[in-house]
C-alpha cells in the first residue's frame, strides 16, 4: 500500500511540475484568446527579458511613468516571456526586477477600471493565475529583486519566484 501511494504521489507531483501547462482552459469556461484581444486594448510599458551566455537571465519589468505597473499589454508579454523561457534549455536562474528602483506597483488602474465587470475580473484573473503558474513552475532558480513597491500583481509575481531580495 505505501508503495502505491508513493508512485500515487510521485504521479500527481510530476503533473504539477510540468511547464507549459495551464491552470484554466475552455472547460472552465476560461477563452484566452479572448482575453489577450481585451489586454490589448492597454498598452503602455514592457516586460523585457535578457539571456546571458552563462544561463542567467534577466527580466525588466519596465513601466516606471506608472511605477511599473502592468498594462495589457504588459500581461500579455509576460506570457510571452514565460514561453520563451519554458524553451530556453540553457537556462540556470533569472532575476526579475522593476525598472528605476521600483518593482511594480500592481495593475494599471486604466485597465482594472476597463475590466470592472466581474466576469472580466474573473477572466483576468484567470489569466494572470495562469501565467505566474507557468512561470512558477520553470526550471530555472528565480529571484525577485524588489526595489521599492511590489504590491497587488507585483506582490503577486514575487509570491511566483524561488527567493525574494
Amino acid at each position: 500500500m505505501a508503495k502505491c501511494l508513493l508512485t500515487s504521489s510521485l504521479s500527481v507531483r510530476t503533473k504539477l511540475l510540468q511547464t507549459g501547462v495551464s491552470l484554466y482552459n475552455t472547460s472552465h469556461g476560461f477563452h484566452e484568446e479572448e482575453v489577450k484581444k481585451i489586454l490589448e486594448q492597454f498598452p503602455g510599458g514592457s516586460i523585457d527579458l535578457l539571456k546571458k551566455q552563462n544561463g542567467i537571465g534577466i527580466l525588466t519589468l519596465n513601466n516606471p511613468n506608472k511605477m511599473n505597473a502592468f498594462s495589457g499589454v504588459m500581461m500579455l508579454q509576460l506570457l510571452e516571456r514565460v514561453i520563451e523561457l519554458e524553451n530556453w534549455t540553457e537556462g540556470k536562474g533569472l532575476i526579475i526586477h522593476g525598472a528605476k528602483n521600483t518593482f511594480c506597483s500592481g495593475s494599471d488602474l486604466n485597465a482594472v477600471k476597463a475590466l470592472s465587470t466581474p466576469e472580466s475580473g474573473v477572466a483576468l484573473s484567470m489569466f494572470m493565475q495562469n501565467t505566474l503558474t507557468r512561470f512558477m513552475r520553470l526550471p530555472l532558480i528565480s529571484v525577485a529583486l524588489v526595489q521599492g513597491w511590489a504590491m497587488g500583481g507585483g506582490a503577486e509575481l514575487t509570491t511566483a519566484c524561488d527567493f525574494r531580495l
